[in-house]
């Protein structure tokens, strides 16, 4: 096997299974865990083929290096390109390392892992570092190699941001830094799955159109009924525009307090982010809408133009209000209550697009459960699926696009 180890400038071999590589190619290391660790990340990534080509075509697509970061946001310099080219040759020694002439490997498993059938965890992914492995193993020479790589970073970027299109954040230490970690298999829906609502789908849609574009967007609040869509309408943002670059954040409310160090780690990645806060709301003791609003609109720091914040709560305010927050003065509390109350107000106000979800009225209900129906290949009578349909929102959760997806899923389950 041709020697492999030089300098490194821009990559970073450090992965286990590389510097094993090199390890047992001096013969300081012999192959002990090498083939189950390689068996352990097929599996992991839904391999089916080169076990290694894969590996490495995975490593470089999510290697966070200098290169990679200018290849995402436009063409590198001569200069970062010739540091690149000086590394070709090694990356591409690299991807086609024969492991059958590594004396550590018996010769039967090395050609094994070349022809590796894995089980499927998380298809997406595999999908598309599967296509660029095939991609490299393709380029008749380093420079082509490389031009493909470049190519990949310029398309899909690098990372996690590159392969997944869905993730929430971490902490759980707080010497260090915040950590994106990616849904391998997100809930991703299509506006034609949410039945009715039209004039709110497309009004979130064009907003976030506008955002793809780069023209000025709005932060979007959904608010209204429980079970209305307006979770699902968010989901299908997702899953109807990720091509085009867009990725979804969810950030719960006790992680408020981490949307700097988000606002920072994401403003410079070519993408489009929502920051997706799901059933927000606020109790008056809860002080953080504060600090939220100030993120939103009204801090020092300036929100990116690759960031938008979108939010659903079932409460138009987002705040608890009560009807003593109307009284301008009380004897134990502000002494101009009405300040209180235009504090409170003020943070729904700086969404600039608020859209309602009403509960469908009982023939919007119908038409969603017939709907239903249809897509599910339920054939009952109309007038027996409207009866049956009443029965169960009355002895359930009521008139709602979510009740009704409920009953159908009651129907299919008999």
């Amino acid at each position: 096997m041709d020697h492999l180890a030089q300098t490194w400038n821009i990559y970073r071999p450090n992965q286990p299974l590389i510097e094993r590589l090199y390890a047992m190619q001096a013969g300081e290391d012999n192959a002990d865990g090498f083939v189950g660790a390689l068996l352990e990340y097929g599996n992991r990534r839904g391999v089916c083929g080169d076990l290694w080509k894969h590996y490495i075509a995975d490593w470089l697509a999510c290697d966070q290096n200098a290169y990679a970061a200018a290849c995402e946001r436009q063409d590198p310099t001569p200069f970062m390109r010739r540091l690149a080219e000086a590394e070709a040759p090694a990356l591409y020694n690299l991807f086609h390392a024969d492991l059958s002439q590594c004396k550590a490997i018996p010769r039967a498993i090395a050609q094994s892992l070349t022809h590796a059938t894995c089980q499927s965890v998380c298809d997406a992914p595999s999908a598309q570092i599967r296509e660029l492995c095939a991609q490299l193993d393709a380029a008749p020479d380093p420079i082509a190699f490389l031009d493909t790589i470049q190519a990949y970073y310029k398309q899909h970027g690098v990372g996690d941001l590159g392969i997944y299109t869905a993730f929430h954040i971490q902490k759980p230490d707080p010497t260090r830094p915040l950590a994106l970690c990616p849904i391998a298999q997100p809930d991703v829906r299509k506006f034609d799955q949410i039945v009715g609502y039209e004039l709110q789908k497309r009004q979130v849609a064009d907003n976030t159109l506008a955002f793809l574009a780069g023209k000025p967007a709005n932060n979007v609040l959904l608010y209204g009924d429980g079970g209305t869509g307006k979770s699902t309408t968010v989901k299908a943002l997702l899953g109807e525009y990720a091509p085009q670059g867009l990725r979804i954040v969810e950030i719960y409310k006790h992680q408020f307090a981490l949307i700097g160090e988000v606002i920072r780690l994401l403003r410079t990645r070519n993408y489009k982010f929502l920051l997706y806060f799901d059933d927000l709301s606020f109790e008056e003791f809860e002080t953080e809408y504060k600090y939220f609003k100030a993120i939103i609109d009204g801090g020092l720091e300036r929100r990116p133009d690759n960031m938008l914040i979108y939010a659903t709560s079932n409460r138009r305010h987002l705040i608890r209000e009560k009807f003593s927050d109307k009284n301008d003065m009380e004897f134990t509390d502000d002494l101009h209550r009405s300040d209180t109350l235009q504090e409170k107000l003020s943070l729904a106000a700086r969404f600039g697009l608020s859209l309602f979800y009403p509960s469908p009225t009982q023939q919007e209900y119908l038409h969603i459960v017939r709907e239903l129906a249809t897509r599910n290949r339920i054939d009952l009578p109309s007038d027996e699926l409207d009866a049956r349909a009443l029965q169960w929102q009355m002895r359930n959760s009521g008139k709602s696009g979510r009740s009704a997806q409920q009953f159908i899923d009651s129907l299919q389950s008999v």
